[in-house]
């Protein structure tokens, strides 16, 4: 099974930004969308962004929309997720997702069949 790898998490301060990379184990992967989650300590997962691979269609949670940029390096199989303005409620762990199929249930988990380890974001106020 492939493996997705992410990377570009660490301690920021409020107002700060971070990119995060993520990249999948095998060149040859091709997925139909990818996405970004991440989970709180004490909450549940939630989706954060996801982009098609083909069409670049992008999808945003509310939450974060107005302050984060999904896109993708088709030539070198990468995802990133540029996150500005960071505050405290956006520490978390940011996971890497992606699926093979798409379908409109982009935003849950059980749409995705690969997943990374997770990177960790803390942001500090």
């Amino acid at each position: 099974q492939v493996q997705l790898v992410e990377s570009g998490g660490g301690l920021v301060q409020a107002g700060g930004s971070l990119r995060l990379s993520c990249v999948a184990s095998e060149r040859t992967f091709r997925a139909m969308i990818w996405a970004w989650f991440r989970q709180a300590p004490g909450k549940e997962r939630e989706f954060v962004a996801g982009i098609t691979w083909t069409g670049g269609q992008t999808y945003y949670s509310e939450s974060i929309k107005d302050r984060c940029t999904i896109s993708r390096d088709n030539a070198r199989n990468i995802v990133y997720l540029q996150m500005n303005s960071l505050n405290p409620e956006d520490t978390a762990i940011y996971y890497c997702a992606a699926a093979t199929i798409w379908g409109s249930d982009y935003d849950r988990g059980r749409r995705y069949n690969s997943w990374g380890q997770g990177t960790q974001v803390t942001v500090s106020s």
